[in-house]
């Protein structure tokens, strides 16, 4: 691959998966270079990280610490995967069948499901944050960033789309060497970061997306948009939890 091809495939990473002011590519390659998404997922967590760090330092309590944490995450995706979260829960539970269930998905409307599931994954996240912030093991919360992108390549990669519409169906379907090379790099950065403990979050994190995975074949068929930001979610909050239990 060309430097010039990395730096395309960098940079529609970063428009795609972020709302960070960075350049988007001239043109977005086809099929999705996914292998770059957890490198976008990993920069998204360093802020993170780096923001709550500096609010420790300046005095702060871990619990405070994590909530800007949160809130660094949130604005550099643009509520992205937050969003998809909340829309997964709606359509999930709120329809009988799979087109209410991906018509009550394409709603902007949030309801009762939605609201339940972004408050309690967002609550367990800011849990498992400020423990880990309060033991100052903040590389796990890039590693969780690392490893929690893998998922939406793998599922994409091995799901067809619902709906044949969408940003996921516009985006295509990546290849599964692409998706391989995702996993390949975030595992590796993981190591680094975590040391032997990164096995045991990345299985956290694939059995959470298996889960995942199974749920949304028989709920609607396959996946959306929407099923990738939940997964997301999901493995993160499995990452972090896991990163709590070993501690």
């Amino acid at each position: 691959m060309q430097p010039s091809d990395l730096m395309r495939d960098l940079r529609a990473a970063f428009a795609l998966l972020t709302r960070l002011p960075l350049p988007p590519p001239a043109s977005f390659p086809t099929p999705p270079a996914c292998w770059a998404w957890p490198l976008a997922g990993a920069v998204v967590s360093g802020l993170a990280a780096g923001g709550a760090m500096l609010a420790l330092a300046a005095g702060l309590t871990p619990g405070l610490a994590a909530a800007g944490a949160l809130m660094i995450a949130t604005l550099a995706t643009g509520a992205l995967h937050e969003d998809g979260l909340a829309d997964c829960a709606d359509g999930f539970w709120g329809g009988w069948t799979r087109e209410r269930r991906l018509e009550i998905m394409k709603d902007s409307q949030i309801g009762s499901y939605g609201v339940l599931a972004l408050l309690l994954v967002t609550l367990a996240r800011w849990s498992a944050l400020s423990s880990l912030l309060a033991a100052g093991h903040w590389p796990a919360l890039i590693a969780a960033g690392l490893l929690s992108r893998v998922p939406m390549a793998a599922l994409m990669a091995a799901l067809p789309n619902a709906r044949g519409s969408g940003l996921a169906a516009s985006v295509g379907r990546p290849r599964a060497g692409q998706a391989g090379l995702a996993a390949g790099l975030a595992l590796a950065g993981a190591l680094a970061l975590t040391g032997p403990a990164a096995l045991a979050l990345a299985l956290a994190v694939t059995a959470t997306s298996l889960a995942l995975a199974a749920l949304a074949r028989r709920k609607i068929g396959g996946q959306t948009g929407d099923v990738l930001g939940a997964s997301q979610q999901l493995a993160e909050l499995a990452a972090l939890s896991v990163s709590v239990a070993l501690l």
